[in-house]
Formats: structure tokens, sequence, C-alpha cells
């Protein structure tokens, strides 16, 4: 009695689940296969028009065979052969643009052509026709199975390819005809094959345009980091700057009391507030500096080997030394100071400095042979700096960088309020131009030197 029970039992729940999926399953298939969406085939890079003109030309031939084996072989008249063939040749030239309904054309008027010719094959012709397939037919077939394959998800294909050979079968094995020559197997076989090579491309394709994909966010993010990199290595060099303008305040808050006779309390408190304010910032500045500054620091062939890294910040008091280093490794420099040299804010001196640097180890690195002559303008209102190379005269081998040192430079200037271009010159070479503005409250504090406090240390001592 219980295997009774279970097996009446699984009726209904096969029945159930069959109701349910069923519909869903055709729900799929009409989204997927009743669309006359667009999916054109993309123009190829190298052989440019050259696939679509041969598709083309199948198509033609498609036609012109497919009306001669209806009207000839078939017997069929030319007012019914004729759009049955043009049907299948159309299907060719459509799927160029939408293989959907290219697949829905060909496989229509090959079921069209089966039922007509279907008829006449119960008398045995000379020659058995070939049924339900026609020659011109498969190849329509083939060619939009191919095209489908190549633009449309797999799933979709697969599901056109599924309906191809029910679509078979039940007119080569369901209802059939007395005489004719079976094309069914042949005309499956060869869709399911041209249907896989295309999936295999398409799925080729993808691959690839992922790839470059991800190429392009990996190229992106190594950017974003090395612009991270530049401002932390900006941070820890102005850090140098900052520190020391902070320890003369705090000097001075300490002392000034000390210069006017019997100061006010008002006064003192105010001086010991920014004192005590100054002395805070730089407690932060230290902090700070502990989590931007590397281990290994960050060194420059040109300048910083083998320094101490707590050294002060260079500014353009050394930019003859830098000319030397540079000439040392090969490279032939002029420099050219133009207008008369005054003392410029601390911050403007650096990023001037670094960004001969880095321009004269561009020309190193990119421009093996070249000269290089680098100009200091002293104009009102802020500082012109432009650094220009001839073309190289040795091969150029290619550099692994991504212009990082284009990145910073432009990253400096841009901190200061200014400018900076860069741009291969119109006779060969390649030449780098910033402007660094100054306004005049700065101008005329100019940079703090440790030698002003001297006397401040000794009212203090």
């Amino acid at each position: 009695m219980s295997r009774v029970v279970r097996v009446t039992g699984t009726g209904p729940g096969i029945r159930r689940v069959l109701g349910e999926r069923v519909p869903r399953w055709l729900r799929v298939l009409r989204e997927d296969l009743w669309t006359v969406r667009a999916d054109p085939l993309p123009r190829s890079s190298r052989l440019r028009r050259t696939p679509h003109t041969v598709l083309c030309l199948a198509a033609f031939g498609v036609a012109l065979g497919g009306v001669a084996q209806l009207r000839d072989n078939g017997h069929l008249g030319t007012g019914t052969a004729f759009p049955i063939a043009l049907a299948q040749g159309g299907a060719v030239v459509l799927a160029l643009r939408r293989p959907i309904p290219a697949w829905w054309l060909s496989t229509g008027a090959t079921l069209i052509g089966a039922l007509l010719l279907h008829g006449r094959l119960s008398r045995p012709p000379a020659m058995p026709f070939t049924w339900p397939w026609t020659t011109a037919g498969i190849i329509a077939q083939a060619i939009v199975m191919l095209l489908l394959a190549l633009r449309v998800p797999t799933r979709v294909s697969a599901e056109a390819l599924t309906l191809t050979a029910l679509v078979t079968y039940a007119l080569d094995g369901v209802w059939g005809a007395p005489h004719y020559q079976e094309t069914g197997v042949v005309a499956v076989a060869l869709s399911a094959i041209v249907w896989a090579l295309g999936s295999a491309l398409r799925g080729r394709r993808e691959a690839r345009a992922e790839l470059g994909r991800q190429a392009t966010l990996a190229t992106e993010e190594r950017a974003r980091r090395t612009l991270l990199e530049e401002r932390s290595r900006i941070a820890r060099e102005l850090h140098d700057v900052v520190a020391h303008h902070m320890s003369v305040i705090s000097i001075q808050a300490q002392v000034a009391p000390h210069l006017v006779q019997d100061p006010p309390a008002e006064l003192r408190e105010n001086l010991e507030g920014i004192r005590h304010n100054a002395l805070e910032a730089l407690t932060e500045l230290r902090r700070v500096l502990g989590v931007l500054r590397s281990e290994d620091g960050d060194t420059d062939a040109l300048d910083r080997a083998g320094t101490d890294p707590h050294s002060p910040q260079p500014t353009l008091d050394r930019l003859d030394a830098l000319v030397e280093n540079t000439r040392a490794a090969g490279l032939s420099v002029t420099t050219r100071i133009v207008g008369e040299r005054r003392p410029l804010p601390s911050g403007v001196e650096l990023s001037a400095y670094r960004i001969v640097q880095e321009a004269l180890s561009n020309v190193l690195r990119h421009a093996p042979g070249a000269t290089a002559s680098v100009e200091i303008a002293y104009v009102p209102y802020g500082l012109r700096v432009e650094i220009l190379n001839s073309p190289s005269s040795r091969p150029v081998s290619r550099s692994p960088g991504a212009g990082h040192g284009l990145l910073g430079m432009r990253e400096r200037a841009g901190m200061l309020g200014g400018h900076l271009e860069a741009a291969a010159r119109p006779g060969g070479g390649y030449q780098i131009s910033a402007f660094l503005p100054v306004t005049a409250h700065a101008e005329a504090a100019g940079p703090v030197d440790a030698d002003d406090t001297s006397d401040v240390k000794d009212h203090t001592a």
C-alpha cells in the first residue's frame, strides 16, 4: 500500500513542477528569441569591410542556387521558388545587423519550402530531392547560425540551435515523405559545428575585452596610487619647511615678553597661547611625518643619494650642484637666470628645484645623448621655470614608466596655485614650462633662515 501511495503521489508533484517550469521556459524563449533588436557585426580593424562583402556575395549565391534547385529539381514554379530562395539569401544579409530575425527568416523559409515540396515527393522523381533542407538552405542556415552565435549570448544561440533541431526532427523524423534524400542530419550537424565555432570566438572576444577592461582599471589604479605616493612625498618634504617656521614662531613667542619692560598679563597669556599652539602643531607634524616617511627613504640619483634624510630640503641655492651632478651623469646642461634674484618662500624654492631635478632625470632616461637647458626667470608675482632638451642622438629604449614624473611636477605646481605644461617641441625634443605664483605678502616675508633667529636664541638662553 505504501508503494502505491508513493507512486500516485509522485504524479501530481511532477505535473506541478512542469506546470511551473514550462511557462517560465516559454517566457524565457519569448524574451530571448521574439525580438528584432540589432546586434550588428562590427567592422574588422584589419579586414575593414571585407567580411561584409564576402557575406553579401554568399547571400547572392544562396539566392541563385536556391531558385535553380527549387525550380529545376523541386519542380516549383518561379513565382514560388524565387521568394523562398530570396528569403534564404536575404536572411544572410539581414544577419549582419539583426541575427535573431534573420534566423527566423531562414528557418521559416525552409519550413515553407519543405511544406510545398512534401506533396511532390509522393512520386519518385528521376533524382531524389534533398528534403527537408535544400543545399542552399543548409548553407544559409549555417551562415546565419554562425553570425547569431557571434553576436548574441550563448544561451540565446543555443535556444535557436535547439529549435532548429526540433523543427528538422518534426519534418524529417515525424512527418517524413515516401521518396527524398535526407538532409536533416547534415543540416543540424553543420549548424551545431558553426554554433560551437561562433560561441568559442565570441567567448574569446569577450575574454579579450574583459582583459582590456581589467588592464585599464589596473592602469587607472596604478596612476591613482602613484598620485597618492607623490602627494605623500611632497608632504614629507614640506614638513621640514613648515616645521622650521613653526619652531621660529614658538621661539619668538617665548622671547617676546623679555623684550618688553613690564609686559601686561594679557600679552604674556596670549604669547604663551601662541607658543603652546605652535608646539602642539609641531607635535602633530611629527606624528604625520612618522606615518608618511618610508623606511628606506625617497632618494634621487641626481641629488639625494648618500645624503642624510633629515637634512634641510633643497632650494634654488643648490641648483648649481644639481646641474654639476647631471653633467657628471653624462648630460650637457646649460643654465640661465633671468631677472634679479630675490628671496622666495621656501615652498616655491623647493618646488622649483624638484621640477628641474625631475625634468633633468627624464632627459637622462628618455633622451640619451641630448642636450638640455634650464632657465629660471624671476618675473613679477612669481617664478617661471623652463627646461628644454634636444632630440636624442641615440636609439631610445622603451621606458617602463607611465608619466609619473610629469604627474608629480604638475602636483607641485598645482599645490602652489600655478600650472605646468609639458609637450614635444616641433623640431624634436621636449619642453617643460612651469609658473609658480608668489603673493606680495609671501614675497615680502621671504624664506626664514635659521640664522635669522640667532638673536632670539641668544635672548632665550
